[in-house]
């Protein structure tokens, strides 16, 4: 009785806590700008963005939004809009390919539709990161932002300066995310520029989509992974970097595959689960489940009959259709780790 009970245990418990864990809402934004109006055009950005919302939506969010070749007023409006649905989101995630500078430390998004003649129109014509921080803010266990947006500021050469000293940098600055549970992911480290490739994808989001969707693998690590594949892939000209820290819980973008459950019964023959399933309904006063036992196996009735005789002073549940019909319990109160024995599946 004790192995019996002893089995019952391991085999629930063991699909119990294997379970994922990923019932939290998850919402993105994607925004891939390709087609500039008043500079020279990007060729990947469009298709980045399609592939990066496409793992997306293969790993479960609850929304992913894509957006592309967005002018600076579709810019705010999808920011606006987005944060309607970060506002109860537990993961939040931010996507952008595309022209990104640095101005005075300060990086901006730049929308299609920029022409920025002089530094100060960023703030008129460009998107500040602090905002899309900001939209993102309210998420509770996980807020990334992902840059593929490194490259050569292509206003360099004719922007004025309205301050002689203000500074126009290379690539993007660092940053220091003030809220925790925070990672902004550059696609070159802070200071240099990040290629947007020969191929269909740029590097950066060629190696994102490779890594990201492996199920279990934390984010860090396969943030990691991306890098290592940039660097191979360039000739180590171009390092991605992460700004930002994590607790100590692993945070995956798509669930482990459950293989503790198939793990748990390998080797658990059906006559030990029909033993065990017994043990565990045989003094129950539902009779759903006796006739779950009385379908599946023929040792059910002799079972029921010994019941029956040696608890005769006991009420015996009735296990005619018209009871059974009658009862208002239902067939999920049958433990999930003996699926496989009621549904008399012996795979």
């Amino acid at each position: 009785m004790r192995a019996l009970g002893a089995i019952l245990l391991a085999v629930c418990t063991t699909w119990l806590v294997s379970q994922p864990a990923f019932a939290e809402k998850r919402v993105a934004l994607v925004i891939g700008n390709s087609a500039y109006r008043n500079v020279v055009r990007l060729a990947n950005p469009a298709n980045d963005s399609e592939a990066m919302s496409t793992v997306l939506k293969k790993a479960g969010f609850d929304v992913v939004e894509l957006k592309r070749d967005l002018g600076v007023n579709e810019m705010r409006r999808a920011l606006r809009d987005f944060s309607d649905n970060v506002r109860d989101a537990d993961i939040a995630i931010v996507y952008y390919a595309g022209h990104g500078i640095e101005i005075n430390g300060n990086n901006y998004l730049i929308p299609v539709d920029a022409v920025l003649e002089r530094d100060i129109d960023a703030f008129d014509e460009a998107i500040p990161l602090d905002r899309v921080l900001t939209v993102i803010e309210p998420a509770k266990q996980l807020r990334l932002v992902i840059l593929d947006a490194c490259r050569d500021n292509p206003f360099n050469n004719s922007m004025k300066r309205s301050i002689g000293s203000r500074a126009i940098g290379r690539g993007l600055a660092k940053v220091e995310p003030e809220s925790p549970n925070t990672l902004i992911a550059f696609a070159a480290k802070a200071g240099s520029t990040a290629s947007d490739g020969d191929s269909t994808n740029s590097p950066f989001t060629a190696a994102l989509v490779k890594f990201l969707p492996r199920p279990g693998l934390d984010l860090r690590k396969a943030f990691g992974y991306a890098r290592d594949d940039v660097l191979k892939a360039t000739n180590n000209r171009q390092e991605p970097f992460i700004y930002g820290s994590l607790g100590g819980d692993d945070v995956a973008l798509v669930p482990a595959t459950d293989k503790a459950t198939a793990n748990a019964t390998k080797g658990i023959d059906d006559a030990t689960l029909e033993l065990a399933f017994w043990e565990s309904i045989k003094n129950d006063k539902n009779p759903q489940l006796f006739q779950a036992y009385l379908n599946r196996t023929r040792e059910g009735c002799s079972r029921i009959l010994q019941k029956s005789t040696c608890n005769s002073r006991r009420p015996r549940p009735s296990i005619q259709p018209a009871s059974i019909i009658r009862t208002t319990r239902s067939n999920s109160e049958i433990p999930h780790c003996f699926a496989r024995f009621v549904s008399g599946s012996t795979s």
